[in-house]
């Protein structure tokens, strides 16, 4: 099969009887479904009913068409399962080398089923497959596990301890200073007995019309460069995502002791500026990424750590009530090491701090971070349950604030309403990047909308979901739709595999993808019930001033929202997916 822009081959592994195939998808599979993010759901769906845990439940890494051209921000993967702490579809949108090279290794995807009976790695070079032994290995952290494995040349991803120890929000490290958090991840590489893996490869990616893509490339760079929030002096490029972190602070929407406030008195403190001052950071950034938002201290005892991202940043501080930065630099470096997702272990953590009287949690933060890395004690084996296991361990399950069982980030919903619909309705839970309203309630792209409205916000939230969803099948940054558009990336398509496509197929494109996974989660039972918020955001205030009020989410605003949303979407009353739309997205 002649084709640009994929591979046509999906590598199977099986970790039971360490046998590999090679899947070959027809081309109707890859037009349809893309790669990334949608390929991983159309061959997760036929195995989604199954426990998360099941041998036979399959573990996707995925690839775009895009991956290893010219195009900007392409080197990202997708990484699939079934969730250990949602039930719901996890997945996770990573950086680093790790698509490229396996792109550059021959194939469009991994699928890994089956248990090994031991502690393993899995290790490929083009079409040299290894499945080596890793007891040796097992208990490690990722720091260490990236001295042992990395070499300059092949990517690395790898697990912790807190994966080895069931924790269900434990996430998988790539290449030193890349997550793929949220959902539990690294529990579904543990759960197969999986250590790490490794892909290195030499081939060089073949595209339809190189002149065509250079100048989509051109283009997309144009509008980046103009972007202040990309590439401005204040903007992405020069402080990462914490950059965001006054900006929360000035809207009164920054989550405070547990999501009881919106502000934080000393958050002027330990905004991005100050971690500046304290670690002069460098510029890092994913492989084929020019905005470089990833920043690694250049000085201090946390030399060569990666610095936090926003949420981390705000979770760590105004969530839990800390206010020493040094501190929050200490807990994302060992989150990263034990393999933590850090907007999970801070949001617990806030449920544990708050259900025992709003104590300081700030002096023994480090250690009860790494008691849930290593299950250490009974308290750390509830804390790495997550905030809803946790809450309803000690009978208060009104004190996590989750989604769908996954622990919301740092934007408060009662400071943007449409971040209030798109938590409650993302299919892997509480999460601000299936939609992230932000961009148009706060940063006022590609318009501005008036965030204490739930007007127009249903019909955005679904254009914004298909969007994303296809952006992360092709797959690219969401942050540089900031400043490009589906139109710029659809020429980038096109010039890369030879198919005539606009804006509007890739839009259609993601409808589908994402309509599959509300599918797999309704497979799953989950209905309007689950599309919900903590009853918090209903019944108290947030905190503001003089001149703006953080009012409680008005109830019934939100449910004719939430009933105009399915409508929109093809749902039926329960949230649930309608026959007359699975048949219309050819999806039955």
């Amino acid at each position: 099969m002649s084709m640009t822009g994929w591979t046509g081959r999906i590598l199977h592994i099986d970790l039971t009887t360490r046998e590999t195939a090679v899947i070959t998808p027809a081309p109707e599979v890859y037009h349809r479904f893309i790669g990334g993010k949608g390929l991983a759901g159309y061959y997760l769906r036929p195995h989604v009913t199954l426990p998360w845990g099941h041998p036979d439940m399959p573990l996707l890494l995925f690839t775009g068409p895009l991956v290893g051209t010219a195009a900007p921000t392409s080197g990202r993967s997708t990484i699939m399962s079934r969730s250990p702490l949602t039930g719901t579809i996890a997945d996770s949108s990573v950086g680093g080398r790790l698509g490229f090279q396996l792109k550059r290794a021959g194939w469009d995807g991994i699928i890994i089923t089956g248990r090994s009976n031991a502690p393993c790695g899995i290790e490929i070079e083009e079409d040299t497959v290894r499945i080596a032994g890793a007891s040796h290995l097992w208990g490690k952290g990722t720091l260490e596990m990236f001295t042992a494995l990395a070499d300059g040349r092949k990517s690395v991803a790898v697990i912790g301890p807190a994966a080895e120890n069931r924790v269900a929000f434990s996430s998988l490290m790539v290449d030193r200073h890349h997550a793929a958090g949220r959902t539990g991840i690294g529990l579904c590489f543990a759960a197969k007995n999986l250590k790490y893996l490794t892909v290195a490869g030499a081939r060089k990616i073949q595209v339809f019309d190189r002149q065509a893509l250079l100048a989509a490339r051109e283009e997309i760079m144009r509008l980046t460069a103009a972007s202040p929030i990309l590439m401005g002096r204040h903007g992405f490029s020069c402080f990462g995502t914490g950059s965001i972190y006054d900006l929360m602070d000035s809207r009164r929407m920054m989550p405070t002791d547990n999501f009881g406030k919106t502000r934080f008195d000393r958050a002027g403190e330990l905004n991005a500026h100050a971690y500046k001052e304290a670690y002069q950071p460098e510029k890092y950034g994913c492989m084929g990424c020019h905005i470089r938002c990833k920043k690694i201290a250049r000085s201090g005892e946390m030399r060569g750590s990666s610095m936090p991202e926003f949420e981390t940043m705000s979770h760590f501080t105004a969530l839990i009530g800390n206010t020493d930065l040094h501190r929050v630099m200490a807990a994302n470096a060992l989150c990263n090491d034990l393999g933590l997702d850090t907007i999970s272990t801070a949001a617990t953590l806030a449920c544990y701090r708050e259900l025992a009287g709003n104590i300081d949690l700030a002096p023994h933060l480090l250690d009860l971070v790494t008691r849930i890395g290593t299950a250490a004690d009974e308290l750390g084996r509830e804390l790495g349950l997550g905030a809803r296991g946790f809450a309803r361990s000690r009978q208060h399950a009104e004190a996590a604030m989750a989604v769908k069982g996954l622990e919301l980030p740092a934007y408060d919903p009662r400071g943007a309403y449409g971040m209030s619909l798109a938590y409650a309705l993302s299919t892997r839970g509480g999460c601000h990047l299936r939609a992230y309203p932000i961009s148009h309630e706060i940063l006022r792209k590609p318009v501005a909308t008036d965030r204490f409205t739930y007007s127009g916000k249903a019909r955005i939230i679904k254009i914004a979901e298909d969007q994303n969803a296809v952006v992360d099948s092709l797959t690219a940054c969401k942050f540089i739709f900031f400043a490009a558009g589906l139109e710029e990336y659809a020429k980038a398509f096109a010039a890369v595999t030879g198919i005539a496509t606009t804006a509007e197929d890739l839009l259609n494109a993601g409808e589908r993808i994402y309509y599959q996974e509300r599918m797999m989660n309704a497979e799953n039972g989950f209905t309007a019930q689950d599309d919900d918020l903590p009853p918090r955001f209903f019944s108290e205030a947030g905190s503001g001033d003089e001149t703006l009020t953080i009012k409680p989410l008005d109830r019934t605003a939100f449910l004719a929202a939430r009933a105009k949303y399915y409508r929109i979407r093809g749902l039926d009353q329960e949230g649930r997916p309608t026959p007359e739309k699975i048949a219309a997205l050819g999806l039955g």
